[in-house]
């Protein structure tokens, strides 16, 4: 599983950026608002990623934040009809902040008027998600900001979490339960904890 790329960014287009890494060029599809963020090209630039395997094809999404991330993954994983394009577009068309008070108040209006999004899969967003918003993005280091490495530096504790958290999703654990556990464990084992060890304590905690 491809968690992050970080390397040189060669090309930004609205819809897909080319990072090269060691060498390798990799495109990678992003919505625009990780583009908006994204630093000129010719610097360092880290994406965190999400890696979508279809018969076809294998596909490479790419998030400035843990939190849109997070969000790409919520909804494809447990919206029935939505894939990562959809996903992309709710990402494009609104705000986190937008798209969570949105289904917290039922907004269908606001949520359809996404493109892609119809009344219908808005109405299936508001059901299935509503009980879900609740801790999402409240994962304190894990849910942080995360822009481009030639801004700011990522801690060893955002790194940390990010991966324990891609690895439990790996492994089955749900979004929010991932994000919860890893959460659990950073509180219980501090700021040294390794990857391996937040993973073990998550899972001991899921078991």
């Amino acid at each position: 599983m491809i968690t992050f790329l970080r390397g040189k960014l060669v090309e930004a287009l609205p819809t897909q950026v080319v990072v090269e890494v060691q060498g390798v060029g990799y495109e990678v599809l992003v919505p625009l608002s990780s583009y908006d963020r994204l630093p000129a090209p010719g610097t360092e630039v880290l994406l965190l990623t999400h890696l979508a395997i279809r018969e076809d094809a294998h596909l490479l999404y790419g998030f400035l934040t843990a939190a849109e991330r997070d969000l790409f993954r919520l909804l494809i994983h447990t919206v029935s009809g939505i894939g990562p394009k959809i996903a992309l577009g709710v990402l494009s068309g609104m705000s986190i902040t937008s798209f969570r008070s949105a289904v917290a108040a039922g907004d269908v209006k606001a949520l359809s008027s996404v493109q892609g999004v119809g009344r219908k899969t808005a109405e299936r967003i508001v059901v299935e998600l509503r009980d879900k918003l609740g801790g999402f993005g409240s994962v304190g280091a894990v849910s942080s900001p995360i822009s481009g490495v030639s801004a700011a530096a990522v801690s060893r504790e955002d790194t940390r979490g990010v991966d324990a958290v891609a690895a439990l999703m790996a492994l089955g654990v749900k979004p929010l339960e991932a994000h919860d556990s890893v959460r659990a464990a950073l509180a219980m084992l501090g700021a040294e904890a390794t990857v391996e060890q937040l993973i073990r304590a998550s899972l001991r905690r899921n078991a």
